[in-house]
């Protein structure tokens, strides 16, 4: 896939537009992925500096171009414009750490994180860590 052009936010925020739409991609945001939203948001230091209580208003954004037409390729357009190339892996670990928190994963969901795997350019094999990394942390008994 073409790297598209989007619209730019910072690249706090296209991390969280990441996250936010995997969570929302099959039209049910679960009370565990947000809270892995937030948790997430609160506590890595990549979010340092990132005012938590704007964290609504930039989901809400996110939310609000995934409503217009063909608003899953803008979004994903927004993402891949916005964050640096060391940030790629980040932005996908992040998505996956949000569809791992509900310790199940819809269809929908799996098919974002390919879109975001395409636009980002990540790797098979660094995905394929990446998604082995959330299932041993996710892990029950």
């Amino acid at each position: 896939m073409d790297k598209p052009t989007g619209s730019t936010v910072t690249p706090q925020e296209a991390l969280i537009y990441a996250m936010v739409t995997l969570s929302a991609v099959d039209k049910q945001m679960t009370d565990r992925e947000l809270r892995k939203i937030g948790d997430v948001v609160n506590t890595l230091p990549i979010f340092g500096g990132f005012d938590t209580d704007r964290l609504i208003a930039v989901a809400e954004a996110c939310a609000n171009i995934t409503r217009e037409e063909d608003g899953l390729h803008a979004v994903l357009a927004t993402i891949a414009t916005s964050l640096p190339k060391k940030l790629h892996e980040t932005a996908y670990a992040l998505a996956v750490e949000v569809a791992a928190a509900d310790l199940h994963v819809e269809q929908e969901e799996l098919r974002f994180l390919e879109l975001l795997r395409d636009v980002l350019d990540v790797d098979s094999l660094t995905a394929a860590a990446i998604e082995r990394g959330a299932r041993a942390r996710h892990r029950t008994l």
